[in-house]
């Protein structure tokens, strides 16, 4: 059955907070059994969201920037682990409308339009750091490559239909071959084990001298040779499945507050949600939350601003805007998950309520890449005006 196609963005967000909802449901029980949401990617595919980012003139809706964040943040707030498996999917997507050739590109618009799905294979364990990439592709006589290498934490993997694979051709410069999930050569192990994200499947992917057309190869170095908003429009995605956890636990408190906590005996009250004081700590938890949806709005808008000129002063200022949002983001997640629990009370704890989800999915993808960083990059662009660096992470 063909995928559905989405006309536009308000039908992208329509779409995006039906699936939410009906993801909601079984989102603790999936991460509570480790049960991999096999038929629920399988929803996001039919209902043509993963194909929202497709041009127009490939039959496409073409959504902004702030239409994807929200509905990344739409699913996140349901289910954080269903969130992220579609985010490299995304990255993957931009990296064919920038360095795509015209065939390459109709080529897999049509794929995403029926349906498709792009896993990942890009980060590797034991090398020296994330951009040390020793995967290789090696050239053949025919113009046609074999791929050689293993990665690890590779979301999406184990549901995609194409991998893109982040890889070294001969000349040591990084490309990207996009590889059939079930091509000769490629194993996917199912292997993950993280305390959070429990259900992405992001385990590792194994290359043995995968045939790869020269068709299906493109040159990913080429993106940061000029102005670009590949690590933007990334870490905006990333940013926005914090975003999405804060603002999850945090209505997940309030409705646990209100049907199942009792009043502390010194207060005089008949219920917990009159409680004065967690009054007040749900307010300040509120303020974290909306600081962090418009620290991201903000972000999404600028990323916007810099596609329809795109310059390295626009670039930088899209940049500076994400790693703002993803660094409030990524402490509000953390904090607002971990409060749920401060305001709830004792029973809140039980394994059973698996309310632990929320503050497991924050602390583990809070962990991508160091808040720090940005911040330093932030001050270095304020105080004295320099640029953010060129690379994916930022």
């Amino acid at each position: 059955m063909p995928a559905h196609v989405i006309a536009d963005a308000a039908e992208a967000l329509a779409v995006a907070a039906a699936l939410a909802a009906e993801f909601r449901t079984g989102a603790s029980a999936r991460d509570l059994e480790r049960r991999l949401p096999r038929e629920e990617v399988a929803r996001l595919s039919a209902s043509g969201l993963l194909a929202v980012t497709v041009p127009a003139e490939h039959g496409g809706a073409d959504v902004d920037a702030l239409t994807l964040a929200e509905i990344f943040r739409l699913l996140a707030a349901a289910d954080a682990g269903l969130a992220q498996i579609p985010q490299s999917h995304f990255v993957y997507v931009n990296v064919i409308r920038r360095q795509g050739t015209p065939e390459q590109q109709k080529f897999f618009f049509a794929e995403l339009l029926a349906g498709r799905r792009f896993g990942n294979a890009q980060s590797e364990a034991g090398t020296r750091h994330v951009q040390d990439i020793r995967t290789r592709l090696t050239p053949q006589p025919d113009g046609s490559h074999l791929l050689t290498g293993v990665k690890h934490y590779s979301t999406g993997a184990l549901f995609a239909d194409w991998i893109p694979v982040l890889a070294r051709a001969a000349d040591d410069k990084l490309h990207v071959a996009y590889v059939p999930r079930d091509a000769p050569g490629v194993t996917v192990v199912d292997d993950w084990e993280g305390m959070g994200q429990r259900t992405t499947a992001s385990g590792t992917v194994r290359l043995d001298a995968v045939a790869v057309p020269a068709d299906r190869v493109l040159p990913h170095h080429l993106t940061f040779e000029g102005p670009q908003l590949h690590g933007a429009v990334a870490q905006l995605l990333h940013a926005a499945i914090d975003v999405g956890i804060a603002g999850g636990a945090l209505d997940e408190a309030a409705a646990f507050v209100r049907t199942s906590s009792r009043p502390w005996f010194e207060s005089g009250l008949d219920t917990a949600a009159e409680d004065p004081l967690l009054i007040q700590r749900f307010g300040e938890l509120a303020v974290q939350v909306r600081a962090s949806e418009a620290l991201l709005r903000e972000a999404a808008r600028a990323v916007d601003a810099a596609r329809a000129g795109l310059t390295d002063a626009s670039a930088a200022e899209a940049s500076v805007a994400v790693a703002a949002a993803k660094v409030h983001a990524a402490g509000a997640a953390v904090d607002v998950a971990s409060a749920l629990f401060e305001v709830s009370g004792t029973r809140s704890a039980l394994t059973s309520l698996n309310l632990n989800r929320y503050w497991r999915d924050a602390r583990t993808h809070t962990l991508h890449d160091p808040p720090r960083w940005k911040i330093q990059h932030i001050g270095r662009y304020v105080l004295n005006g320099t640029l953010p660096p060129r690379h994916g992470l930022l």
